[in-house]
């Protein structure tokens, strides 16, 4: 590891041991020399192009029915304002974690690019948390300042009142997007308009990650400047491949790495241009993509079939290509939206420890029913339980090594999801002939019944292709005589009537569908299902059938 500029080494400190990290691959990385000294703020904002870019809008948003926006070169003051205030009021230096909360905003965005630039550690979080979430990300990872959306300080404020093993000192938090004369707003026009970044070393943590909770508690996962660079220059790069020209907008928050690649990263890495704008429900953000002239879309897909049910007549003309990841994309969401928008969506699958997305399909190398392929600069290969690869069209578990992976914050889990250097992300996958990832389940969604074992994803898909269903997850029910059943968990679109009747319907769906053995034999039908903070479905939430405080 190189030289660290980091005056305050925790985080370089709880680093795993060294023989638990996977292997990193750098050779193979397509385009991209990792600078061992570098720092990822400057990268995405001051390189040689950058400069030739400096009039373009890098954000732009909607406020009053009135559009604005933010110039390359205006960000940048913007940034290096921010930064002096941290280093500066806020009498943070390198290494420090700094927690930020807020709803994506240019103010939410110019905050991390500040803090990277400065040399602290990032602590996203997302604008839903409670108290008490957020306690456990403050004692984590050892939180000692925080910048706050203004309307969101409650919630940080109680949590902060919570004896813990991190203490915000009083002035530690400081409010944004607020009124024009409090907090950070206030500070701003008196600070200089030009920063100079810290020298950080490619391998100095700049943000902690906190995994999304879909199966309990969360993780903290250590990213260093190389990763940021590194998601650009594989998926970004060699799949995405954004123009200058291009708009992007999408729901997930700048807290998930899902969001901070394909709404910050990724559009900056490009010279293209963010819509930051709230999401107030998929007719708003259509609306939204129209005035805007959006190209490009990121966001689950529970939001692409909201969407496809609400498309207004004439479509989305600007709209031109549509990611979707954070859970797995079901084959009948995916044909659904073809059906209404006429684009093939661009399916992914990523994660929190891999920084972003490792296996893609682009629109123009579609395969039904398939993920995709390894991303430019990773390898994959399916598994056995012994590490062993296992032949094309079987089942295994899912092994990933490339550019970034995991490295968790003081976790015991460090060793079960990093095995004999590969990343084993916690996916049942088979891979055919040519080279294509076709997903079966998370690990911890095969429910074996009388001896079958039935993914919970494909009843599920079976499930969303009769027009009655919005929404449903499968999960496995214990059972006296089969062991467990499936049990199928389901939210109707409006003007149909849930009970028996619908029921036994969905089930001669199913059947039809899918294998009769994978059917649900229960249904439960729910307004809504468990989701975290990011969108991602919680499975664990519905798993206990008799738990009183389950959905519905």
């Amino acid at each position: 590891m190189q030289a660290s500029a980091h005056i305050d080494t925790f985080t370089r400190d709880h680093l795993p041991p060294r023989a638990q990290w996977p292997v990193f691959l750098f050779d193979g990385l397509p385009d991209t020399t990792m600078a061992p000294r570098l720092n990822a703020a400057t990268a995405l904002l001051e390189t040689d192009a950058h400069r030739a870019w400096r009039e373009r809008i890098a954000f732009r948003w909607l406020e009053e029915g009135r559009e604005h926006t933010l110039s390359y070169q205006a960000l940048v003051r913007l940034v290096d304002r921010i930064a002096h205030v941290l280093v500066g009021p806020m009498g943070l230096v390198p290494g420090n974690r700094l927690l930020l909360r807020g709803r994506n905003s240019p103010l939410m965005a110019a905050a991390w690019l500040a803090a990277v630039k400065a040399g602290l550690v990032t602590v996203p979080t997302m604008p839903m948390l409670r108290r008490s979430e957020l306690r456990i990300i403050m004692d984590k990872a050892r939180v000692q300042a925080a910048l706050c959306e203004t309307s969101l300080l409650g919630e940080l404020q109680a949590a902060c009142a919570v004896p813990g093993q991190s203490d915000i000192p009083p002035g530690g938090i400081l409010g944004f997007g607020g009124a024009a004369d409090e907090g950070l707003e206030a500070l701003l026009p008196a600070m200089p308009a030009t920063f100079s970044a810290c020298d950080t070393a490619g391998d100095d943590v700049c943000l902690i990650a906190f995994t999304s909770g879909t199966t309990g508690e969360p993780k903290a996962c250590l990213h260093f400047h190389r990763d940021i660079l590194a998601m650009c220059d594989t998926f970004g790069r060699h799949v995405l491949r954004l123009v200058p020209d291009d708009i992007v907008i999408g729901t997930p928050p700048l807290a998930f790495t899902f969001g901070l690649g394909g709404l910050l990263c990724f559009p900056l890495h490009a010279g293209a241009s963010t819509a930051l704008v709230g999401h107030e429900g998929p007719e708003v953000l259509m609306a939204q993509i129209r005035t805007l002239g959006v190209t490009t879309l990121f966001g689950p897909p529970t939001l692409y079939r909201q969407m496809a049910a609400n498309m207004p007549e004439g479509g989305l003309p600007s709209l031109r290509l549509c990611v979707s990841a954070g859970e797995a994309l079901p084959d009948a969401t995916r044909r659904l939206w073809k059906q209404a928008s006429g684009i093939e969506m661009l399916d992914g699958i990523g994660g929190t420890e891999m920084m972003h997305i490792y296996i893609a399909s682009a629109p123009d190398a579609v395969r039904r029913g398939a993920i995709g392929r390894v991303v430019p600069g990773y390898e994959a290969r399916v598994v056995d339980a012994q590490m062993q690869s296992v032949p094309p069209g079987t089942v295994g578990r899912l092994a990933v090594r490339g550019p970034t992976g995991c490295r968790y914050l003081a976790d015991a889990r460090q060793t079960e999801y990093v095995q004999q250097g590969w990343n084993l992300t916690g996916d049942r996958l088979f891979c055919d002939e040519d080279g294509y990832f076709h997903y079966q389940a998370r690990n911890d969604d095969i429910i074996v019944s009388a001896g079958y074992s039935i993914a919970a994803p494909e009843v599920e898909d079976a499930l969303l292709s009769h027009e009655a269903v919005a929404e449903c997850a499968v999960v496995g029910r214990p059972h006296p005589l089969r062991g467990t059943i499936v049990h199928a968990f389901v939210v109707l679109h409006p003007g149909w009537t849930p009970g028996s009747e619908m029921a036994l319907q969905l089930q001669a769906h199913a059947r039809r569908c899918v294998a009769p053995y994978k059917y649900p034999r229960a249904i439960t039908f729910v307004d809504r299902l468990p989701r975290s903070p990011t969108g991602k479905l919680q499975r664990f939430a519905l798993r206990d059938a008799d738990n009183p405080n389950r959905p519905g």
